[in-house]
């Protein structure tokens, strides 16, 4: 009996000694992604996760790193795998609608937004996305009216003023970013 409390005592003191260690490990790798350096902060934080697999933070860190490489594919399957495990965060969410929205699959994104929401319905950044992709889904819809019916005066004007107000691009929602020595994912700006 002792003995294994000693035994606990050492383990919980090596663990409790490393978590400086890690902190560290993470605030690197989010320096590396803030400073650009993609692919090091992605080697970085795959050599993490190979010895800390379900690190919500630098998983998150992972998907982001993904998505400003390009890699879509990846960085959505990475925030699907995050939003599986800890159902309770809602920036992987957040940023899987980002995603989705970038690649015109809009049910998708709002449905991620919603689920985001109903995580943290104080959430304000995931409401103004949702705005943002209700906005962009009633562009399409009336652009297709419009198409539809060239003499559909509300139409048109109803799209004019929707691209006018998402500056005539495509909806872009804002995406959570990292905040150094979280252990959590970061918290949207």
């Amino acid at each position: 009996m002792a003995l294994s409390r000693f035994l606990a005592a050492i383990i919980a003191s090596v663990m409790l000694a490393s978590l400086p260690v890690l902190a560290d490990e993470i605030q690197d790798i989010n320096l590396q992604f803030r400073k650009g350096e993609l692919t090091s902060a992605l080697d970085h934080a795959n050599r993490y996760l190979a010895s800390n697999p379900k690190d919500a933070q630098v998983r998150f860190l992972k998907g982001l790193i993904l998505g400003d490489l390009g890699k879509t594919d990846d960085a959505i399957e990475v925030l699907k795998g995050l939003t599986e495990d800890y159902p309770e965060l809602p920036e992987p969410y957040n940023n899987l609608a980002v995603l989705y929205a970038s690649q015109g699959q809009y049910e998708d994104a709002r449905y991620a937004l919603e689920m985001a929401i109903r995580a943290q319905p104080g959430y304000a950044t995931a409401h103004e996305n949702l705005g943002d992709i209700y906005a962009k889904m009633a562009a399409i819809e009336y652009d297709k009216a419009r198409t539809l019916d060239s003499k559909n005066m509300a139409a048109q004007t109803k799209l004019k003023l929707i691209q006018d107000m998402l500056g005539k691009q495509a909806s872009k929602p804002a995406a959570a970013e990292p905040v150094s020595g979280s252990s959590q994912p970061a918290q949207a700006k």
